[in-house]
C-alpha cells in the first residue's frame, strides 16, 4: 500500500493511532469520526494514500466506486439506506487532512 509516513490516516489505516473501526476489506478503511456531525458520522479512506477525490478519480476509479458502495452498506445497516456523502477537496472547501476520505453522514434525518 502507498503511505504516506506523515499522514494521519495513514497512521489510522496503519494501527499507529487508534480508531473505532466500522468496516475494513483489503483496500479501504472506515472509522467513526472523533467529531460527528450526525448520529453516525464515518469516515471511509483508501488504504493506498491519494490527496483528494479528484486524485483517487483519476488514478483508481475503481476505488471511488468502491468507497460509495461501503457507504451504501454503512447506511443500509444504521439508517435504512439514507446517507449523505460528502468529499472535502481542498483546504478553502474544508479539507483538513489531505488523504482523500469520505463523510457518511446518516442514522437520522438530516437539514438540508
Amino acid at each position: 500500500m502507498s503511505q504516506e509516513s506523515d499522514c494521519l490516516f495513514c497512521k489510522i489505516i496503519d494501527g499507529q493511532i487508534p480508531s473505532t473501526k466500522v468496516y475494513e476489506d483489503d483496500t479501504t478503511y472506515a472509522f467513526k469520526d472523533i467529531n460527528p456531525k450526525a448520529k453516525v458520522h464515518v469516515l471511509i479512506v483508501p488504504k493506498n494514500h491519494y490527496a483528494n477525490a479528484a486524485e483517487l478519480a483519476k488514478s483508481d476509479p475503481q476505488e471511488l466506486a468502491h468507497i460509495v458502495e461501503v457507504a451504501q452498506s454503512i447506511a443500509d445497516r444504521e439508517f435504512h439506506g439514507e446517507y449523505r456523502l460528502v468529499f472535502n477537496t481542498g483546504k478553502d472547501a474544508g479539507q483538513t487532512v489531505f488523504h482523500v476520505h469520505a463523510h457518511v453522514l446518516t442514522g437520522e434525518v438530516l437539514d438540508e
